[in-house]
């Protein structure tokens, strides 16, 4: 019959060898946000986002407001980096295709009470060699994915266009990151 050392001592190198055996099995998990994202990529290309619009604003372009919010998103929510290089890992582009202005509510004076401004983008990731990185969750044509984000202009309460675009721009940003996490 063991005596009660050797029972301690047997306890103890099992539960090192189940540590072991635990920790090799799990070597290939990844934990935190990591796991939303592509393993394989570190640093994101995001050129400048061009405008279809017709509606342009002296000074106050669409697609440099959404390339610069897009590319805060990514900082604060992606393990990736921004870089300003085409050698990055990969390529986020995106085309404003659309922006829109329709009136949801009119005063008995003919002025808009409530105004509705849409923005639809078209966006593309892929990595140096052109794969499409954004495979799996993503609506057909599998090469580019058409977001499209609402903001309500409500002048009463003091907001304008700007402002109202802006609150749209950063929406549209999250939602363009939204699209660079890894299917489920």
């Amino acid at each position: 019959m063991p005596t009660g050392h050797a029972v301690s001592r047997r306890g103890w190198l099992l539960a090192v060898a189940g540590l072991a055996f635990g920790t090799a099995g799990c070597a290939g998990y990844r934990f935190g946000n990591n796991t939303l994202y592509a393993p394989n990529v570190r640093t994101v290309y995001v050129p400048m986002i061009q405008s279809d619009s017709y509606r342009n604003v002296p000074g106050v372009d669409l697609g440099e407001r959404l390339t610069e919010a897009v590319c805060k998103e990514i900082e604060k929510r992606t393990p990736f980096k921004v870089v300003g290089n085409a050698e990055a890992d990969s390529v986020l582009t995106a085309r404003i295709v659309s922006d829109t202005k329709r009136m949801q509510v009119e005063s008995p004076t003919d002025q808009s009470r409530m105004v509705e401004m849409n923005i639809q983008v078209l966006v593309t990731w892929a990595d140096r060699g052109g794969a499409v990185l954004a495979t799996g969750a993503v609506p057909l044509p599998a090469a580019s994915v058409d977001v499209g984000q609402a903001a309500v202009l409500v002048p009463e309460y003091g907001r304008s266009v700007v402002s109202t675009q802006q609150e749209g721009i950063v929406k549209m940003a999250q939602q363009i990151v939204g699209l660079m996490e890894e299917p489920w």
